[in-house]
């Protein structure tokens, strides 16, 4: 019997995947060929989904991206027995878009079916768990302090640092929060983790748990996610009834389980105590910081708050260890990072490598260039508060510090490309827009300053005279740093990082025009 892989996550369901396995079905019992049909998570092609792969011979081949007019000529082609055929791509480890990655957060993500405890052991899951039962609450932290892992939400702070400080907080409960309201524009990687390999985000928290001796979990999902919510439920299920969740798991004297809250649908929610401010059922705003969450966080208690990735990156950390997993990067930017690729490109998805590639290479090894041919006129990294990087910027490397040198974040690791053809300023005024409609309205720089940022862009825009722009580019700058210097979070500190490199584009393009429109004096 042949083993047919086809994903269920969200982009393929999108895509007509259970169509698909409706007519699979359908073909295979008229032939009279039995088969069965697994369901795994995607590799992250998005531009090959829906990605049919089978198992021929203990390799996996894959076809795509298929459609379900496809399928009667692919029994034709006896797909099963790996026959040729249009769609067929081969070794799926050999395909190099694949091949060029080093994965090691998303190593399952598309290999196994991703609600298999078995299939997620077999493939390493729960290693690293096993590795913590063994050891100190010391000795974890110190592991995950050595890794050199920061956080992939966006702040890039040292993880380890945040859960020395809740271990060494004096409290009768403590808590691990895990941020999954993935809201920044051209992101998907928590996504893509939790549908397709959902027990390595489970197994990093109880392990988080276990170093600052926190006995609770809360998963505070983004409430446009349905299918996300559906399967974490059933891994939550399946987690506790083998042992992993719950009291005394695996037999251990430690106690810890895991509660899915899903979200208010708000950007902000995504900013930590925002977050917990919902998550105890209150309206989401910024809370002031000092005290810091991981003093006073839920319910007043320590809380370590981490995105997806940076906690389904600590099994990998704790079964291995922190020098496999420090030897991937450069600098103080260690380790992997998923980059989501989207926007105008031909190959979009996400590609896990090691810090330190060039956004330039990143675009043309795996994104493939734009999908309109033309030229890239800017990229935005790092979601919408990220800033603007035009074709001359695209040799800076993916890593935390030359970003920031750069002028810009990597943020959550999305890159969202254009072409040549892009509107800089209406860009600019989009990113003040999104912080008037997502401002929790806390804060008077970021609630009116955006507002008012709107229209001076707006002004700019329909300004008669080079005087007037020049007037309303000086006001737009007053405004950038009221924002930035007196916001109370990143949401409106931030809207100026995309609102400055966007509008800095635009006016090198109006001169470059200027120049060109300028008469000549000929002798």
């Amino acid at each position: 019997m042949t083993k047919i892989y086809l994903p269920r996550e969200t982009t393929t369901l999108s895509l007509g995947v259970e169509e698909l396995i409706s007519a699979i079905e359908h073909e295979a019992a008229a032939r009279g060929i039995a088969i069965q049909i697994l369901r795994n998570g995607s590799r992250g092609a998005a531009w090959l989904e829906p990605l049919l792969e089978i198992d021929f011979n203990g390799k996996r081949l894959g076809y795509g991206p298929v459609t379900a007019s496809q399928i009667q000529s692919l029994f034709e082609a006896d797909f099963l027995n790996a026959g040729e055929h249009e769609l067929k791509l081969g070794e799926i480890s050999d395909i190099p878009w694949f091949k060029q990655q080093q994965r090691l957060t998303f190593s399952r993500c598309g290999e196994i079916e991703s609600l298999s405890i078995d299939e997620y052991k077999k493939h390493g899951g729960f290693r690293g768990l096993s590795a913590a039962l063994k050891s100190s609450s010391k000795d974890i932290i110190n592991i995950i302090l050595d890794s050199g892992l920061r956080g992939r939400g966006g702040a890039a702070f040292p993880a380890g640092i945040k859960w020395q400080t809740v271990a060494d907080a004096d409290a009768d409960s403590k808590y691990i929060v895990c941020n999954a309201d993935e809201g920044d524009s051209g992101t998907f990687s928590d996504r893509l983790l939790m549908e397709g390999d959902s027990y390595c985000l489970i197994e990093g928290m109880i392990i988080a748990g276990i170093a600052v001796g926190a006995e609770h979990g809360f998963i505070y999902l983004r409430s446009e996610y349905p299918l996300t919510k559906i399967i974490l439920e059933e891994a939550l299920i399946k987690a506790r009834a083998a042992g992993y969740l719950g009291n005394t798991i695996q037999d251990s004297i430690h106690n810890f389980d895991i509660h899915l809250h899903i979200g208010a649908g708000a950007y902000i929610c995504g900013e930590e105590t925002s977050l917990l401010e919902s998550l105890e059922g209150k309206r989401g705003q910024i809370r002031f910081k000092p005290p810091l969450p991981a003093l006073k966080g839920l319910h007043g208690k320590p809380t370590v708050v981490n995105n997806v990735i940076t906690l389904a990156s600590v099994p990998v950390i704790l079964a291995k260890g922190a020098e496999y997993y420090a030897n991937f990067g450069r600098g103080k930017s260690l380790g992997t990072m998923p980059f989501q690729l989207s926007g105008n490109v031909k190959h979009g998805g996400l590609v896990e490598i090691s810090f330190g590639l060039t956004l330039r290479e990143v675009i043309e090894n795996f994104a493939g260039g734009t999908y309109t041919g033309k030229a890239i006129g800017a990229v935005q990294v790092g979601g919408p508060l990220g800033a603007y990087f035009s074709g001359k910027q695209l040799d800076t490397p993916l890593d935390y510090e030359s970003f920031s040198a750069a002028g810009g974040m990597l943020g959550h690791g999305g890159i969202v490309v254009f072409d040549d053809g892009v509107d800089y300023l209406e860009q600019a005024r989009f990113a003040m827009e999104f912080c008037s409609v997502e401002s929790c309205g806390k804060c008077t720089p970021c609630r009116i300053g955006s507002v008012r940022g709107v229209e001076v862009i707006t002004r700019i825009r329909t300004a008669e005279n080079q005087s007037e722009r020049s007037e309303q580019y000086d006001l737009l700058e007053d405004l950038c740093e009221t924002m930035e210097d007196a916001s109370l979070c990143a949401m409106g500190g931030l809207t100026p990082m995309p609102v400055r490199s966007a509008v800095k584009l635009h006016q090198l393009l109006t001169e470059r025009t200027d120049e060109t429109m300028r008469p000549t004096n000929e002798s």
